[in-house]
């Protein structure tokens, strides 16, 4: 018999929102507006249904089929891509907007990979189980009657490590276990409607099981940036030190795809490695200068494409 995991255990850093830091962070990823928006919207309605019932009354009174279509889905969302895509960091920051946007706290749960185990018999059902518990725990906490008074979101990164699907030959039993587990995590959150979703981030997506993947209300995608996502960025980082647009558009160049690759750099390979690069290179004693700058990023080379072979 396994004792019952500790909240310490479970989740490796809670984090309560609004937070000026997540705000920052937030506003720093770039090139995904479309990911946030969306994202936003949607942990906004499972978590806080009475906005979209306040909307429905002012725009569309009588439409109560249309709400319950919306409202009865799953409070579930895939974030899935590449690696350096963004998806971490903007499921790591969302509650931020979220709780702005609905005037309610939100509190982050982010499950420790850890939440494996050791492989022993029962071992990752219970601690996926009691994850679970406690995020409904909390959740059940600030459920209002009419309208929530605080929501939950449960982090489950690299959720491919914990939710593979049962088709595999190889997988274990315990494995697979776990999968029913967290499938019946989902239903329960569903099932008592409480302020409360469930973010996945996987670069695996045809590695998940269908089942969980059936369940998510949505699926966002994230890809590498293309030539006018990776020039946004490079203005905003290396405009204000004086590199005209000609400058930079060498830099765009220099990170897109080449030598025959068929990727060009990651978000993440431009504002962690090459950035970094080259403002170390100039520090302490010269200014950054668009010639030394090519010659650091044209040998660079961005991080392998992740190959989701299911």
């Amino acid at each position: 018999m396994h004792s019952k995991p500790t909240l310490d255990e479970l989740f490796d850093q809670r984090r309560i929102y609004p937070d000026i830091d997540a705000r920052t962070r937030l506003d720093r990823l770039i090139g995904v507006d479309d990911q946030k928006a969306r994202l936003s919207k949607i942990l906004g309605l499972l978590v806080h249904p009475a906005g979209l019932e306040l909307w429905a009354k002012r725009h569309h009174p009588g439409a109560a089929t249309l709400l319950d279509s919306v409202l009865r889905r799953p409070p579930l969302v895939i974030l899935s891509g590449d690696v350096g895509s963004g998806k971490t960091e903007l499921a790591e920051t969302i509650g931020d907007a979220v709780a702005r946007q609905e005037k309610i706290d939100i509190t982050l749960f982010p499950l420790s990979l850890a939440t494996r185990g050791k492989g022993q018999v029962g071992e990752m059902t219970q601690l996926l189980t009691t994850a679970f518990d406690y995020a409904l725990a909390e959740a059940t906490k600030l459920q209002g009657r009419g309208k929530s008074t605080g929501g939950v979101i449960l982090l489950v990164d690299e959720a491919d490590a914990l939710t593979q699907s049962r088709e595999s030959a190889q997988m274990h039993h315990e494995d697979r276990a776990g999968v029913n587990a967290f499938i019946r995590g989902i239903d329960r959150l569903a099932q008592t409607k409480v302020p409360a979703a469930v973010i996945m981030c996987t670069n695996r997506l045809n590695a998940l099981d269908p089942a969980v993947r059936r369940r998510a209300a949505d699926i966002l995608t994230f890809n590498r940036p293309d030539s006018a996502q990776r020039r946004y960025v490079l203005e905003h980082q290396l405009r204000p030190l004086g590199l005209s647009s000609v400058q930079i558009e060498g830099l765009v160049e220099a990170t897109g795809a080449k030598d025959g690759q068929e990727v060009g750099f990651t978000y993440s390979d431009i504002t962690q490695r090459l950035i970094p690069s080259i403002v170390l290179d100039a520090y302490p004693d010269r200014s950054i200068e668009s010639k030394r700058a090519l010659e650091i990023a044209r040998p660079m080379q961005p991080t392998p494409a992740f190959q989701d072979h299911g």
